[in-house]
């Protein structure tokens, strides 16, 4: 692989090779050109933005008493992230000292020695920029993760299991593929913008942090449907803005490159939702917004480790197959009997797995020099280059196998420290996490809703204001919500369900 010098107004010759050289007598921004720094640092909010819009998605997937924990899930596993990328992340996945191939040392301890030298990732922009970019897909990854805690999970234990399974998982496979000292970077692996660490790693993660946390009540899975579509949508409209800054800003500048790659993630996108609706629509003749969604996203995600590296034409035929094998991936959990709630390893996991497959049979050299910077680079079977195949599948065996046996054992571990146990109590599950967890709902009226069975008469009284016990008050809330579980649709109003109530009482005297 050769670098060749293009774009930045002069060859990288720092006065100081850890830092670039000293800023109070130096131009540290002379490397570089501010047009490609400029699209990255944009490029890392579009990505930012995509947290928030992974709450709001499985916020919608949710019940309606667990829709804000959720979206409180993903932003508070980002702020954890954000400070493990600080601390120790980015330098145990991209420094350059350390040669083992598996994991990096500390050199870039709290951001040390991460100035304005040319990133490892591309000589277009600065460490400083790089650590900045990169923080965001291990923010997204981890926030993709906690979909796994819906409607059962705790949320403090899930932040904890945050910090950790960054460290050990995140960025030691990060380290493997964009590390240069990595052994998967060393082996030829075609992975543009993260199928391995990035969808990989979080649908098999939360495949293995659903298996420790056990399935839901089988009273809360009759009858369940999404309890806001509208909510899917805005969060899969997010996801899609900021997937073009994902995979369009992993070309590391403003170059025909990340156009390619925003074109391809485009293709891919559309092609798997037209393709998943068409597979609903055959079963139940409904143009399935749910389906459109969920069929996008897995064409993202196909698209995140392929973009950079196929061509057009390849991408929509990534698109269609994608459609297939991830609609028909969500029978997996079935299979293995997990209680995966948001399909996180069908849409993710596997989606990742496909893209990294395409790489192999559609990966072009011509593609991957569009950047101007990565000439010389073999594609898969369309350079000849038969061994790529192989190579690929290693490296997604790779990806699994240790994602799911690290992420099972670090499970495991925070579960058996009391007071954090994964999973909450059976009563916490039926009143939902909302309630339970945070003391905030996403809507008023499930509050009132509660309030209203909670102070109904008691057995021995007529008055209407007189409050029931703290046994019965849970007792009748619990109710509310698994009726909420069991008929989402058809759920009494909270005033007629005091009338219900106090028919029934009546009825029991006589």
């Amino acid at each position: 692989m050769s670098h060749s010098w293009v774009g930045p107004p002069a060859q990288f010759n720092g006065t100081n090779p850890e830092t670039g050289g000293n800023s109070r007598t130096e131009n540290l921004n002379q490397w570089f050109s501010q047009g490609d720094s400029a699209y990255i640092i944009i490029s890392s909010g579009m990505v930012l933005l995509m947290v928030p819009g992974l709450g709001f998605l499985y916020s919608g997937l949710a019940r309606r008493k667990s829709a804000l924990s959720l979206i409180w899930a993903c932003i508070g596993s980002c702020a954890v992230v954000t400070f493990q990328w600080y601390f120790w992340g980015y330098s145990l996945a991209f420094s350059r000292s350390a040669k083992n191939g598996f994991i990096g040392d500390l050199h870039h301890f709290a951001l040390q020695n991460t100035l304005a030298v040319p990133s490892a990732g591309s000589p277009l922009i600065p460490e400083l920029l790089y650590s900045f970019y990169q923080l965001q897909f291990a923010a997204v990854t981890v926030a993709i993760v906690m979909g796994a805690i819906a409607e059962r999970g705790r949320v403090l234990p899930a932040m904890v299991f945050s910090f950790l399974w960054t460290t050990l998982v995140y960025c030691p496979i990060a380290c493997w593929v964009w590390n240069i000292n990595g052994w998967a970077f060393g082996y030829g692996v075609l992975d543009y913008a993260g199928g391995g660490p990035v969808e990989i790693a979080s649908g098999v993660g939360a495949l293995a942090y659903s298996l420790v946390l056990g399935k839901r009540q089988e009273k809360m899975l009759l009858n369940f449907r999404p309890h806001n579509v509208s909510l899917i949508t805005l969060g899969t409209i997010l996801l899609w803005f900021g997937w073009l800054g994902f995979n369009g800003g992993s070309a590391f500048g403003a170059n025909l490159r990340a156009v390619m790659a925003c074109w391809n993630t485009n293709l891919t996108a559309i092609f798997s939702g037209v393709t998943w609706v068409l597979l609903d629509f055959r079963l139940a003749k409904k143009w399935s917004m749910v389906g459109l969604c969920s069929g996008l996203i897995s064409g993202l995600v196909a698209a995140t480790p392929a973009s950079g590296f196929i061509m057009p034409h390849a991408s929509i035929l990534l698109g269609i197959v994608t459609g297939v094998v991830c609609n028909y991936g969500t029978k997996v959990k079935y299979l293995v009997r997990i209680d995966d709630a948001m399909d996180v390893f069908a849409e993710h996991g596997i989606a990742g797995m496909v893209g990294l497959i395409f790489n192999a049979f559609f990966g072009a050299d011509y593609i991957i020099g569009l950047d101007g910077v990565n000439n010389g680079i073999q594609g898969g079977f369309v350079n000849k280059n038969w061994k790529q195949l192989y190579v690929q599948v290693a490296y997604i065996v790779a990806c699994t196998i240790y994602t799911f046996v690290v992420t099972t054992f670090i499970c495991l571990v925070i579960n058996a420290i009391p007071g954090l146990e994964l999973r909450a109590s059976e009563q916490a599950e039926l009143l939902g996490m909302d309630d339970d967890q945070l003391g905030e709902f996403a809507y008023d009226y499930v509050e009132v809703r509660r309030d209203y069975l909670a102070w109904t008469p008691a057995k021995e009284h007529h008055d209407v204001h007189t409050p029931v016990t703290a046994g019965d008050r849970h007792g009748i809330a619990a109710h509310s919500q698994m009726i909420e579980g069991h008929q989402p649709q058809h759920s009494p109003s909270p005033t007629k369900q005091v009338e219900l109530e106090e028919e029934e009482e009546k009825s029991k005297k006589h």
